[in-house]
């Protein structure tokens, strides 16, 4: 008697399933709303700042808008201790991020290239980019690819810098106009470096012309006096604060300037896992946009300081160029440039000294060992003169 339910076949065992070897997966932890932290999104303006409370879960606690000011801010940061606060990298942010941090927030700093939910939206306002930084630092912060800032020591020093450079702008602009001006009246101003153009176009300068340019001369004159001053606190800076520099300054092309601006630039060399990574954290490494067959060769990012990498592709220059010395920079940019006539070839080769350079200065001041010029030519035996 067979029963209901039965199979009328014969019962067989079955084999287990052959599993089969797929592609590898990263399995991402599932965070459970109790997990996810209270976040804080705060989106930065000038004078009235807007903010947006999330919980764990998404629920909205607290909403509106703080006066950026030391005092109110403590008391917003104060009031949400121990939470995630996120802020948008900007001109506010270093000293904000400080204090968030020093009021007991973990702070989340975005990068703004990469948040363009915010940056290209159709309905951008304040109060939308304070939730959209709230929603995406509360899920996964990840995303935002959070910067660190330099601290306020290396920011200090580095407005120095900034001054000096601020400077040598303002007198280019000023010695181009003067010799625009004397060009059109016929006259020809002395070739001379900027330091002493305005004592020697005073010389060439007409009576007609006295009034309208001796003002800018005495501009271009006081200017120069200035800037040779805060040359003097960059050397003593170099030495009294930051002697890492020294070590720096061993490669050719290399000097005061550029050391302290690398060092304060980066600010901990213990930031990067690799030296390699200080080409991309300085914007000196190609785009990427490739899709199936296509991958077009693209311009370097751009990302980071900008005149740090001004800097480096400065001393590139003089790497390459007639007085520069005989080193593996040298020999492997003169490679790339091929016999010169190729601009584009000369400017490639330009960007990846200045790539490399970076890469070597940040070994150098991770291990603070000497510098040898030919060290990779001495390992392949190629010892010969280029």
């Amino acid at each position: 008697m067979v029963c209901v339910g039965s199979s009328l076949r014969p019962q067989t065992t079955r084999r287990p399933a052959v599993t089969h070897r797929t592609a590898s997966t990263v399995l991402l932890p599932i965070h459970s709303a109790v997990q996810l932290p209270t976040t804080v999104g705060l989106d930065l303006s000038d004078r009235v700042s807007h903010f947006q409370v999330q919980r764990g879960d998404g629920v909205v606690l607290a909403a509106g808008k703080v006066a950026t000011t030391r005092n109110d801010l403590t008391s917003l940061f104060e009031s949400w201790r121990g939470c995630r606060v996120v802020i948008e990298a900007g001109g506010h942010s270093p000293w904000i991020s400080r204090l968030a941090g020093a009021c007991g927030m973990n702070v989340v700093i975005a990068n703004p290239r990469r948040v363009e939910l915010i940056s290209k939206s159709d309905r951008k306002t304040d109060r939308t980019d304070a939730a959209l930084l709230t929603e995406l630092g509360r899920t996964n912060p990840h995303l935002l690819a959070p910067i660190t800032h330099r601290s306020e020591a290396a920011q200090l020093d580095l407005t120095l810098l900034r001054a000096r450079d601020e400077l040598v702008c303002a007198r280019t602009s000023l010695i181009n106009h003067v010799r625009g001006v004397l060009k059109s009246h016929g006259l020809r101003a002395p070739r001379c470096s900027a330091d002493c153009f305005a004592q020697r176009a005073g010389a060439v300068l007409s009576c007609a012309l006295a009034d309208a340019l001796s003002p800018l001369l005495e501009l271009i004159r006081s200017m120069t006096k200035s800037i040779r001053s805060l040359d003097g606190k960059i050397e003593r800076l170099c030495v009294e604060r930051y002697p890492i520099t020294q070590t720096l300054q061993q490669i050719a092309g290399v000097g005061p300037l550029v050391s302290l601006c690398f060092v304060l630039t980066l600010d901990d060399c213990r930031r990067f896992r690799s030296s390699r990574d200080v080409g991309a954290y300085l914007g000196l490494i190609p785009r990427k946009r490739s899709s199936g067959a296509s991958d077009p060769q693209l311009h370097i990012t751009k990302a980071g300081d900008r005149g740090m990498r001004r800097l480096l592709v400065i001393a590139a220059n003089y790497i390459l160029g007639r007085f520069g010395p005989d080193c593996d920079l040298r020999r492997y940019g003169l490679k790339l440039a091929g016999d010169g006539k190729n601009s584009i070839a000369k400017k490639r080769a330009r960007i990846a000294v200045a790539r490399k350079l970076a890469v070597l200065m940040h070994q150098l001041w991770r291990t603070n060992g000497v510098y040898d010029p030919l060290h990779a030519q001495k390992k392949r035996g190629e010892l010969a003169v280029a």
